[in-house]
């Protein structure tokens, strides 16, 4: 296709869909290799070879079916709270509250699973992942709706959000929730037909596994196949060009923020029904600031963030192994995925400069 600007023309030539994706999954692949080349030097520096470190943490989260399902269910949680993480960032929104809608989810799950006790398995698990959902959901959509009515950051919101709501639970698991006698800041068992079971004998795969595969087909749909999909991606756009369109600009970004809480209070749901079986302080374990970096490396498409996820979980499970046979730090997992984080962004800054060159050669003929 040919377009004329004054005396200038320019060529526009279709992409094929698969060259595209090939391009998008470039930035994070450089990223990710970049990411381990820094961390095999800062191995080298502290005197271990780097080979060796990767190749025990690759061991212990690949090395037999028990590591993998490991891998797997440490993935889930995370996999979970970056899908909606996906939706609000796929909105314009830049969310940082997954971490408290996974807290509030994991509370409202566990309220669940304590009150009900007299209901079946097969209505009990239902409800109890409905209440995670609608705790989650509702801290999500408490940002969303001060973002579209009085324009106050959703980035300020959300950070305030996580630490209300885990000093919150801290709160209630040192009084009103503790278990009986008493002796330990926890609340007591959620009923057995409550709890997720185990889909794999010997091993911690759960069903929330199967949960985190259905939300992946859900959001895709969601976002790519539905119309409120196609409404979101337009505010994330533009939301002036959205507004002009006729979209309700306020009550997508209310209802981006509330799927996006709801899909991290899934999240903490299933952690709760399906590895604690209580209300545990930090049973969260961080999922939902990694949340973001899954998120981030996977591009923002349910496809991607399932890789991401399984990596970032690898990272978790082989850290242990790395630090027992190669005498390398766990923690150094952390400057991993900081690093990853760093250079996503650094892609993402690059191809928006990359962008804006083009744009002014094309102005300027």
């Amino acid at each position: 296709m040919n377009i004329k600007l004054g005396n200038s023309q320019i060529m526009i030539e279709r992409k094929p869909q698969t060259k595209t994706m090939f391009s998008d999954l470039i930035g994070p692949l450089v990223a990710l290799f970049l990411a381990l080349l820094v961390s095999a030097a800062i191995i080298a520096l502290s005197g271990v070879n780097p080979i060796l470190a990767y190749t025990s943490m690759i061991d212990g989260a690949f090395g037999n079916f028990r590591s993998f399902a490991e891998t797997v269910v440490k993935a889930t949680p995370l996999l979970l709270a970056a899908l909606g993480l996906t939706i609000s960032y796929r909105t314009g929104l830049v969310s940082i509250g997954a971490e408290g809608q996974i807290v509030m989810g994991g509370l409202m799950a566990t309220l669940a699973g304590i009150y009900f006790t007299m209901l079946p398995g097969f209505v009990l698990i239902p409800l109890v992942m409905l209440a995670g959902m609608l705790g989650g959901g509702l801290w999500g959509a408490i940002p969303g709706y001060l973002k579209a009515k009085l324009g106050v950051s959703e980035v300020i919101n959300t950070i305030m959000l996580n630490y209300i709501a885990i000093f919150f639970v801290t709160y209630l698991l040192d009084i009103p929730l503790r278990e009986p006698p008493g002796y330990f800041p926890q609340s007591a068992m959620i009923a057995k037909q409550a709890w997720l079971p185990i889909m794999v004998t010997g091993t911690r795969f759960h069903l929330g596994v199967l949960f985190a595969i259905i939300a992946i087909l859900v959001v895709y749909f969601l976002l790519w196949r539905s119309p409120i999909g196609y409404q979101m991606r337009a505010v994330g756009l533009s939301q002036t060009t959205a507004h002009t369109s006729g979209i309700n600009v306020e009550k997508n970004l209310v209802l981006a923020m509330g799927l996006s809480g709801a899909f991290a209070g899934l999240a903490g749901m299933v952690e709760v029904a399906a590895i604690h079986h209580r209300l545990v302080n930090g049973f969260s374990s961080g999922y939902g600031f990694d949340a973001m970096a899954v998120a981030l490396l996977g591009k923002l498409h349910p496809a991607g963030v399932v890789i991401a996820a399984l990596f970032f979980g690898a990272l978790r499970v082989g850290a242990n192994m790395m630090q027992r046979t190669a005498q390398v730090p766990a923690s150094l997992v952390f400057v991993i995925q900081g690093l990853v984080i760093l250079f996503v962004l650094m892609d993402a800054l690059l191809r928006q400069y990359s962008i804006r060159i083009v744009k002014e050669d094309v102005v300027h003929g």
